[in-house]
């Protein structure tokens, strides 16, 4: 039998169990609350306000920066609408650009299409600067192909023919020149060839025709007789010109009217004294002039512009040789001055003198170099002057004809430029139309320095 304490047993432990259940839960409960407080004391508590600023102060810090937005506001937008102007205007100049870039491209696709443009083969695909022209112009001015090939002397397997650079502005009238029967007789047309010429387009192209011959022509008169003889009239050909025998130029001096030259084809007239005598002003004596240098050291030269060839004349009586220039102005000159046994040249005065540097001993002209050249082209002329002579060679100026507002303006200072040294100089006023008309020559003996 048990006793009273044991019956009592498990009513003890299940009490027990209750309380500790209780128990934990009440600890539970407390644990909450405490931890809810702590959070609700975390959150609530004054110190966790780390910058404490006044209502006053927040509300002036944001009436400030509004302040300061506001400017950089409105300073950007100023910004932008001055960017958008300047975009504006880029725009425009952007565009002008491009409508001047397309209109560069319009020409340079046309310049394009021109220099690649070929021709038709049997006008042996000239270059189309001279597209217009007749077969026979294009077949003298080439290009033509070297038989040998390419040359390293001239660098090129093919060649040109020399022509004026002024030829290509007067294509009708080159066409004409260059119209003919091939191997027949040329047209008569001295004087139309002459004015092409003179235009610049010279050198003229060659051409594939016989010059009319003279009729019942006879040998020359021979040399020395031939330096002051007038030759015969059936020795040249008489078509170009006005008068149709010599008797008639050497009569011009007794009429009325201008002609260049009037008087020089009466060798027995004023031709005979030229450069015989020096008068000390602005006619120099031809021995004068030798006498400036070494004896037998003026060989060979050049006449520009030499008329009728009396300068070469005299200068060969003195053993010197002269090439001389010049133009058939209404008259037979060159052909005269053949007649003389004297070498004439038929080129103007545009041309590039066909001569080395360095190689002459004088260069003479008399009145051909004077103010109807224009001043550009004279100074070239003197330069081509100076470089065809050999050092200490000699430029006689003969009575170059300019005014007097343009004597020390405007040719002195040129000659000075091209570098010539005065030996001689003598001016003088030309009064056949009247001292109002301040007309001037000069005369100068010009060197080219040794050094």
């Amino acid at each position: 039998m048990g006793s009273p304490d044991d019956d009592n047993l498990p009513r003890k432990q299940t009490l027990k169990s209750i309380n500790d259940q209780t128990k934990y839960k009440l600890k539970l409960l407390v644990l909450i609350i405490l931890t809810n407080l702590l959070t609700i004391y975390i959150f609530t508590r004054p110190s966790l306000n780390l910058h404490p600023t006044s209502k006053y102060t927040i509300n002036d810090s944001f009436s400030s920066d509004s302040n300061s937005l506001l400017n950089e506001l409105n300073a950007t937008k100023k910004q932008l609408e001055t960017s958008r102007s300047q975009i504006i205007v880029l725009n425009q100049q952007l565009k002008s650009t491009n409508q001047l870039v397309n209109e560069l491209l319009v020409q340079l696709n046309i310049l394009n299409q021109s220099i690649n443009r070929t021709t038709d083969s049997a006008l042996l695909n000239f270059n189309d600067l001279l597209d217009d022209l007749s077969n026979e112009a294009k077949l003298a001015l080439g290009p033509h192909k070297l038989p040998l090939g390419y040359s390293p002397r001239s660098g090129t397997d093919e060649v040109y023919a020399s022509v004026g650079g002024g030829c290509l502005s007067y294509k009708d009238d080159l066409a004409q020149y260059m119209t003919y029967r091939v191997g027949k007789e040329c047209p008569v047309d001295d004087v139309f060839a002459q004015r092409l010429m003179l235009k610049g387009c010279e050198p003229l192209p060659r051409r594939r025709c016989h010059p009319k011959a003279p009729v019942g022509y006879v040998e020359p008169t021979p040399f020395p007789k031939s330096l002051w003889s007038t030759p015969p009239d059936t020795s040249i050909i008489w078509d170009p010109y006005t008068c149709k025998n010599y008797t008639c130029l050497i009569d011009r001096r007794k009429f009325p009217g201008f002609y260049d030259c009037k008087d020089c084809f009466d060798l027995q007239f004023r031709e005979k004294q030229r450069w015989q005598f020096d008068n000390g002003g602005l006619d120099f004596g031809m021995d004068e002039v030798m006498a400036t240098r070494g004896k037998g050291t003026i060989r060979i030269g050049l006449d520009i512009g030499g008329g009728t060839g009396t300068f070469a004349a005299r200068m060969k009586e003195r053993n010197v040789t002269i090439v001389t220039t010049s133009m058939n102005l209404d008259g037979p000159f060159n052909s005269f001055i053949a007649s003389r046994g004297l070498i004439s040249m038929h080129v103007g005065i545009s041309q590039r003198l066909p001569f080395f540097e360095n190689t002459l001993d004088i260069v003479h002209s008399m009145h051909i170099l004077s103010n109807w050249i224009p001043d550009t082209m004279l100074e070239f002329t003197l330069y081509d002057i100076y470089r065809v002579l050999r050092p200490g060679g000699l430029f006689w100026l003969d009575h170059f004809f300019c005014m007097g507002s343009q004597l020390n303006v405007t040719y002195v200072p040129m000659l000075e430029r091209v570098g010539f040294k005065k030996l001689r100089w003598n001016a003088g006023m030309k009064l056949d139309r009247g001292i109002d008309k301040n007309e001037w020559y000069f005369s100068a003996l010009l060197e080219k320095p040794m050094s």
